[in-house]
């Protein structure tokens, strides 16, 4: 099926339907006068000819589906959109009734949009009661912002709810506390017309920098080189397995002020071995 219908906002439904491409094997129903296949399906309830109508009011879908999601967030697929307006079409195409003398497309459009904003609910994750709540926020938010001409606090807005400030911030966290992001998103164009994701940007906090590793580890050496045993040992389990000065003393059989003692001792030479080389301890850049 060859769909050639305008996907601008101006569109006029009548075209709309008007520039859809039908089947071969619905051409017949093409033929007819409409009114007689409406007749015929009422009387046959015949796939043929419901099929024929999906076909030729599939337009009406795509013009609701996309009406509806220039106001929906990325994250939304229109697919989707158009999957829960079909079932809406057909709805409304079982249920057409000739005698009230309206138009099909007077009829169906609001069965269409229906059935979408029935699966947008369905999708949100956040309460109705919720959303309904926050919007009466925001429309006393904004009406504040136009009488003030700035942005109103948080008493203000309680005020004109009839609220408690504690109350709104309970309504605004509750609106605002479950966000879904697609990762497959794209995130930017590169120079070569490569599409980057969220997911190729997106930093893996978990994973280790091996070039920190081994400055770590170099940085260790560098500390502990030069002293005895039980000073290195110091030195590691104080500063690098974060253990106290007591646990510390019950591992080397010292007693903590002794463990205290030596600390303060290291710290004294080591401050006067690295003093010269006090560059090398700067942050690299990132």
């Amino acid at each position: 099926m060859a769909l050639t219908a305008s996907k601008g906002r101006g569109a006029s439904r009548r075209r709309l339907t008007d520039r859809v491409s039908i089947s071969p094997q619905y051409s017949q129903y093409e033929q007819m006068p409409l009114e007689e296949v409406w007749h015929e399906y009422h009387r046959t309830g015949s796939k043929d000819i419901r099929n024929f109508f999906m076909e030729k009011y599939l337009p009406l879908v795509r013009y609701n589906a996309e009406r509806i999601y220039a106001r929906l967030p990325d994250e939304v697929d229109i697919e989707d959109l158009m999957s829960a307006g079909l079932f809406g079409l057909m709805d409304a195409i079982d249920a057409f009734d000739l005698e009230r003398k309206v138009k099909f497309e007077t009829y169906c459009a609001p069965r269409i949009r229906g059935a979408i904003l029935d699966e947008l609910r369905s999708m949100d994750w956040v309460p109705r009661l919720v959303r309904h709540r926050s919007a009466k926020v925001e429309q006393a938010r904004s009406g504040l912002e136009k009488e003030l001409g700035r942005t109103p606090t948080y008493d203000e807005i309680a005020d004109r709810l009839g609220a408690d400030p504690e109350e709104l911030k309970k309504i605004l966290k509750d609106g605002s506390a479950v966000t879904v992001t697609s990762l497959s998103r794209k995130c930017y164009q590169t120079d070569s017309s490569r599409e980057v994701r969220e997911i190729d940007i997106i930093q893996d906090e978990a994973q280790i920098n091996p070039l920190a590793e081994i400055q770590r580890k170099d940085l260790k050496d560098l500390l502990t080189k030069g002293l005895t045993r039980a000073e290195r040992l110091i030195v590691v389990l104080y500063y690098y397995e974060e253990m106290t000065m007591k646990e510390i003393g019950a591992t080397l059989d010292l007693s903590e002020s002794r463990v205290s003692q030596m600390h303060s001792s290291i710290l004294q030479r080591l401050k006067a071995q690295m003093q010269h080389r006090s560059r090398e301890f700067e942050p690299s850049a990132p």
